[in-house]
């Protein structure tokens, strides 16, 4: 009797304990990874939003912007922070284009209440390397 109970606690405190979460890459790794095989252009103020496809945060550090094949990295100002990669991105834009002295407002995926804004920095390019044919 003493080893069936003494069984049934081992098991009951294992399905208790906490699972243990893999470790997840720091921002900088998720950035590295994203922009392998890419060379970084020269930053630029403004991006066109009219052919970009979407966005991606990278918590904590940038927001990453898809517009055809080129990669555009945002570091913004202020309030990187912030981000973190469940946020809903919500940008007023005046025109067609979005600039580094824009604002863009961070709302909760489940609440769906504004957690925070950033101001935009520079977006800095990155193209795909291209290899030579053989």
């Amino acid at each position: 009797m003493t080893r069936l109970l003494h069984s049934l606690l081992l098991g009951a405190s294992l399905i208790a304990a906490p699972a243990v979460a893999a470790p997840r890459d720091t921002p900088e790794v998720q950035l590295q990874k994203l922009l392998a095989g890419r060379t970084a252009g020269k930053p630029v103020d403004c991006i066109s939003l009219l052919p970009s496809n979407s966005s991606q945060i990278i918590k904590g550090k940038a927001i990453v912007y898809r517009v055809g094949a080129k990669l555009y990295v945002n570091e913004p100002r202020s309030g990187a922070e912030s981000l973190d990669d469940d946020d809903i991105l919500v940008t007023k834009v005046f025109g067609s284009q979005l600039c580094s002295i824009d604002t863009v407002n961070l709302v909760d995926r489940s609440s769906r209440f504004q957690r925070g804004f950033v101001i935009l920095g520079k977006f800095v390019p990155w193209t795909k390397v291209k290899t030579a044919a053989k």
